[in-house]
């Protein structure tokens, strides 16, 4: 189950994103020109989960095969190094909300600030470059303007979805009681929203508490 639902997010962002490109016209009147941005971005943030997950070896049992899939998914949504992921990710689970969590900000709990710390800490040359080279190969396909629109800007909305709903919102502070000893809490949504929001990333206590439990079976587990 875990191969079949990763790869089928790996394979609808692809699909949609080539759709887009070559024949949804570029219409600021047409609601649905907006909502195939959107759902782009909804696709990236899946592509990051995907990643999130193997980075937790929940995708598959054999290893190539969940490393593989991972580093693949990681690579698609923005050119990143699966290995330093898995580096600052298992940090994160392992000192949350301290000076050695790579996703933590301890100088402000500013929300831009917070948000650019999180960004610069994980950009590299190397990706904008891989960035880059995707941009223009994907330009190939129908002109520059419609690559801005369904892979760039979506790219961001995914970015900015993981970190407000993943990151900013289930750690930051005040730290309560109940939230501990992972300084993380859970959102309180119904499951509809959980999974919109953020693929039941919200579920974020019960991430914590339960690494082994994929993604798409957080809800269960819900407190």
């Amino acid at each position: 189950m875990g191969i079949l639902i990763s790869v089928s997010i790996i394979l609808i962002w692809a699909v949609h994103l080539i759709y887009s490109i070559m024949y949804v016209e570029v219409d600021f009147s047409n609601p649905l020109f907006y909502i195939h941005i959107l759902l782009q971005g909804y696709l990236f943030t899946g592509l990051f989960i995907t990643a999130h997950d193997a980075m937790h070896r929940t995708v598959s049992r054999n290893k190539r095969i969940n490393n593989a899939i991972g580093r693949t998914s990681a690579f698609l949504f923005a050119g990143f190094s699966y290995k330093k992921l898995l580096k600052n990710h298992h940090l994160h689970h392992k000192h949350p909300c301290t000076e050695e969590d790579p996703d933590y900000c301890t100088k402000s709990q500013n929300f831009f600030i917070w948000f650019f710390t999180f960004f610069f800490r994980y950009i590299t040359l190397t990706q904008i470059i891989i960035i880059a080279i995707i941009f223009n190969l994907l330009s190939f396909i129908n002109g520059e303007t419609p690559v801005w629109f369904y892979f760039v800007i979506p790219s961001f909305i995914g970015t900015f979805q993981l970190f407000y709903f993943g990151t900013y919102l289930t750690h930051r502070k005040p730290h309560t009681p109940e939230m501990m000893p992972y300084h993380a809490r859970t959102l309180k949504k119904n499951h509809f929203l959980a999974m919109l929001t953020c693929y039941f990333f919200g579920y974020h206590y019960e991430h914590h508490s339960k690494p082994y439990i994929q993604w798409w079976q957080l809800y269960k587990t819900k407190v």
